[in-house]
């Protein structure tokens, strides 16, 4: 605990210190995470042959540039990032392609991708850059699928309630890139990937679908998920896979012996960095978890429930004290409204608490976009629903309709960042204050 730079006792903090301390810790978490910080230590030597830069994900083009500025030889690639997430290069081209559901940009920068990195030979070296939101931008559909394919398959895995491991799973298998399949087709070449993690484990076969690592699991795997989760697939799909014409690239493959994988960022390394900022404010930490997952409003209730024993019992911890977690949870869609898993997880988490007294919560997606909305979360206050209900808005109601964007945005609790060139996956918070002073007044 720094002291010195500690402006108030914990007991003392107010409304106005607690949400600053929240967000200032949330923004911790993601410049920790910053490509041109983390990059540049971990580029290897220049190889005696060409260099080629490939890559994908909403970090990938800041990547790039933190590669460009701090390599000495010559160089070339191409990179693929969300719309609105580019980067400018000088030597590596730039596309930006569409996010969650894939579109005809990402499929021929895919396909352009696969061309650049053949022909390769021993002497040349590719640097892959990973982050999440790889498996959207790059999506070459496997002999005999279309693009539309993927993108069915897409969105009615996105609304079913799968984790984020078995929707990859299933991508991996319907893909000529995904699966280790683009780094097969650097063979010969040396590949060095940077990965920045925004999956739960750091699985790196869950990051992107795992384009440049070998896969252990099959298409029967893929299969049993789309059987799993009612997932109406077209025919072709359904061939591909009990065939097991479309499996991935496995562990001993020939063509993957000369693959060395770095993990740069994670949502460890994020959690770590907020709660420096926590202690130096003197409000004591936990680090719950860097990899929870479920579903969005089961784990806030049961967060609810954490949070309540803290507060009243000084169970497993004493308050005043913040609670940090990170992992991806899952949104099963019932509704139409505008939400993503850190809302769902913030209105679910504020019905179950009720109004508690001294309890502040911030969630947040790291990439800044949380769903589909270019709104990366919002922030939970114990007047939320009080307010709300002045205002008509029923917060049951918008849970049930998936509607957790427009909740917050009604109120002004909001948290916008816009693009964050990072993705160290999602970012909650729980502030329990002791049940004195201020924070004791709140409700």
């Amino acid at each position: 605990m720094n002291q010195s730079k500690t402006k108030c006792l914990p007991a003392e903090i107010n409304d106005a210190d607690v949400d600053r301390l929240l967000k200032e810790m949330f923004d911790a978490a993601i410049a920790t995470a910053q490509p041109t910080l983390r990059v540049p230590q971990f580029l290897p030597q220049p190889p005696r042959g060409r260099t080629i830069v490939i890559g994908a994900g909403k970090a990938s083009a800041a990547m790039a540039k933190a590669v460009e500025d701090h390599w000495t030889a010559p160089l070339e690639g191409l990179v693929v990032t969300r719309y609105g997430y580019a980067v400018a290069c000088e030597r590596i081209e730039i596309v930006e392609a569409a996010h969650p559901v894939p579109d005809g940009r990402g499929l021929a920068a895919a396909e352009r991708m696969m061309r650049l990195v053949s022909g390769l030979t021993a002497d040349d070296l590719v640097i892959c850059l990973i982050s999440g939101g790889g498996s959207s931008l790059l999506p070459l559909p496997a002999e005999g699928l279309t693009l539309q394919d993927k993108q069915e398959i897409n969105e009615a895995l996105l609304e079913s309630g799968a984790s984020i491991s078995e929707i990859n799973c299933v991508r991996r298998h319907l893909s000529r890139v995904k699966g280790g399949r683009l780094a097969a087709a650097c063979h010969p070449a040396r590949v060095f990937n940077l990965i920045i993690s925004d999956v739960p484990a750091d699985a790196v076969t869950d990051i992107a679908s795992g384009p440049t690592v070998p896969d252990t699991t099959t298409c029967a795997d893929a299969l049993a998920i789309l059987r799993r989760y009612e997932i109406c697939a077209s025919p072709a799909v359904i061939a591909l896979l009990e065939k097991g014409l479309s499996e991935s690239v496995k562990p001993g493959d020939p063509r993957l012996p000369e693959i060395e994988t770095c993990l740069i960022a994670t949502p460890q390394l994020a959690l770590e960095a907020a709660a420096h900022k926590s202690r130096d404010a003197g409000i004591p930490v936990h680090i719950l978890s860097d990899a929870i997952e479920g579903e969005a409003r089961d784990v806030g209730a049961v967060m609810a429930a954490i949070a309540v024993q803290v507060s009243r019992r000084g169970q497993p911890f004493q308050a005043p004290c913040i609670l940090l977690s990170g992992g991806e949870t899952t949104v099963t869609i019932r509704g139409d409204g505008r939400g993503g898993r850190n809302v769902e997880f913030l209105l679910s988490l504020a019905i179950a608490l009720n109004g508690e007294a001294g309890i502040f919560a911030l969630a947040g997606d790291t990439d800044g976009v949380d769903g589909v909305e270019e709104i990366a979360g919002a922030i939970l206050r114990p007047d939320t629903l009080q307010r709300a209900r002045e205002r008509d808005i029923r917060p049951a109601d918008r849970l049930q309709n998936n509607d957790a964007h427009g909740f917050f945005e009604a109120l002004g609790d909001s948290i916008i960042t816009g693009p964050t060139l990072t993705n160290v996956n999602d970012f909650r918070a729980i502030y329990i204050a002791a049940q004195r002073g201020d924070l004791s007044r709140s409700l």
